[in-house]
């Protein structure tokens, strides 16, 4: 979540430049350079389906209810479905019309593809170039837009991520933008909470002015690392709603520690051994958080120490894992490439508590990246003290909201999102509030309307 891109309080003057191109607006959801089948679609039956890239050539599908499949080419124009990240067979199969045309058979149902209002845009933060993309609803009604912030993933949002088309296909828009070092955006990949924020407010201000008169409220959706980067943003200026996904209202620091006792305690060690885990992971912590400057001796000591232990394999943490698999050598000397200007020790709390707009935060109970606990806890504080926040936990879900079955091996396996997940992002971009039934998930609202100090 911090260190690995490819897994799933900074106060600084604002310096944003928010222009600038408009690329070119079309009601189609390809463009230049993307397959023209990626796109989401309305089957016959009304239910909705999104077609995203995947993996090599791979696509992916999802529908509104949370369920997912994978897809493999088998004949032109021809794909099988797999069940969710299994690789078994679920019997679906999917046909494109040729391009240009815009329908598919999905199972036994015919679908056209929804016709989004789609702008791509290049805007300025902090004399960085960054590359965006506007997706509203067809029509000329006012909606909410959400502005999708990153996690800690390297690969372009404009090109993964299916909130861009999901919500759309809900009646509200969405504006996603490859964050900097990324996709065809420009700079050097950094996890700076404080410069990714400033780079989310340049992105709404550019969302902002491509909506126009269409736009409603204006607000943040954040994922994993991006749940440190939303509340920042929605400190900084003034929007409608904050949207944490998987997110943490810990430090860095706190993560891998939670994370290492979480995962020594579902191996079935005693308190005893996951206090000897923790303390490599503190010294693990220390070496990371200095910039590989510090703490080689107590690391290299407490590795000999423990090292022959039965348990030691299983420590692992969010990143301590790294660090254990280096020598002394390559601590030194490839610890310059783990330099991403992390705050390791930034605590969330005191931006949480300031934040004025609706908050929600969705958690799953079972996530081992960024375990829900402590989070959980520190968000139904804020609740008691009557802050606008809304904690939705769905029990068995796990990082990235994903449901899973575990392999005889003990490894997860995604299946699924929970029923009512994507429903219930929009449903708060709308109003701020959650009204009624989104599955299993286990609600906690605040107030409506301003915190209390």
């Amino acid at each position: 979540m911090i260190l690995d891109p490819t897994r799933r309080g900074f106060p600084r003057p604002l310096i944003v430049l928010a222009l600038f191109l408009v690329i070119v607006a079309s009601p189609l959801a390809a463009r230049a350079g993307e397959r023209c089948d990626v796109g989401v679609y309305r089957l016959a039956n009304g239910q909705v389906v999104d077609v995203a890239p995947s993996d090599g050539d791979t696509l992916r599908w999802r529908k509104l209810d949370g369920s997912t499949g994978e897809l493999r080419q088998v004949a032109p124009g021809r794909w099988q479905s797999s069940y969710g990240w299994t690789g078994r067979a679920d019997g679906i199969t999917v046909e494109f019309d040729a391009c240009p045309s815009q329908g598919l058979r999905f199972a036994d149902q015919t679908g056209h593809r929804i016709p989004l209002r789609v702008t791509d845009t290049r805007f300025v933060s902090h004399g960085t170039r960054l590359v965006g993309r506007l997706l509203l609803p067809p029509g000329r009604a006012r909606v909410p837009v959400v502005v999708l912030v990153h996690g800690a993933e390297r690969a372009s949002a404009r090109r993964i991520y299916a909130l861009q088309r999901l919500l759309p296909a809900q009646g509200v828009g969405a504006f996603v933008y490859d964050k900097r070092g990324t996709g065809d955006s420009g700079g050097a990949y950094t996890q700076d909470f404080g410069l990714l924020a400033d780079d989310a407010v340049a992105a709404m201000h550019e969302a902002r002015r491509l909506a126009g008169p269409r736009l409603g409220r204006i607000g943040y959706q954040g994922g994993s690392q991006g749940g440190w980067v939303v509340p920042i943003a929605a400190r900084r200026e003034h929007v409608d709603f904050a949207i944490v996904s998987f997110g943490l209202a810990v430090s860095v620091i706190d993560e891998d520690q939670q994370e290492i006792a979480l995962e020594m305690q579902l191996k079935g060690y005693g308190p005893d051994i996951i206090a000897k885990a923790q303390a490599i992971g503190a010294a693990a912590e220390r070496v990371i958080a200095s910039g590989f400057s510090e703490g080689f001796d107590a690391l290299d000591a407490i590795r000999a120490r423990y090292r022959h232990e039965p348990w030691y394999k299983d420590v692992h943490g969010n990143y301590t894992w790294m660090i254990l698999s280096m020598d002394r050598q390559d601590v030194a000397t490839k610890g310059a490439a783990l330099r991403f200007g992390t705050p390791f020790h930034y605590d969330p709390m005191p931006t949480l508590a300031a934040v004025t707009v609706p908050q929600l935060w969705v958690l799953g109970g079972k996530d081992l990246e960024a375990p829900s606990a402590e989070t959980s806890r520190r968000l139904r504080g804020l609740i008691a003290r009557g802050h606008p926040v809304t904690l939705a936990l769905y029990p068995d879900a796990e990082h990235g909201m994903t449901l899973f079955e575990t392999g005889k091996n003990g490894e997860r396996v995604s299946t699924r999102f929970p029923n009512g997940y994507f429903r219930m992002l929009a449903d708060f971009a709308r109003t701020g509030r959650l009204q009624g039934d989104y599955g299993a998930a286990q609600i906690e609202q605040g107030s409506a309307g301003g915190t209390h100090p």
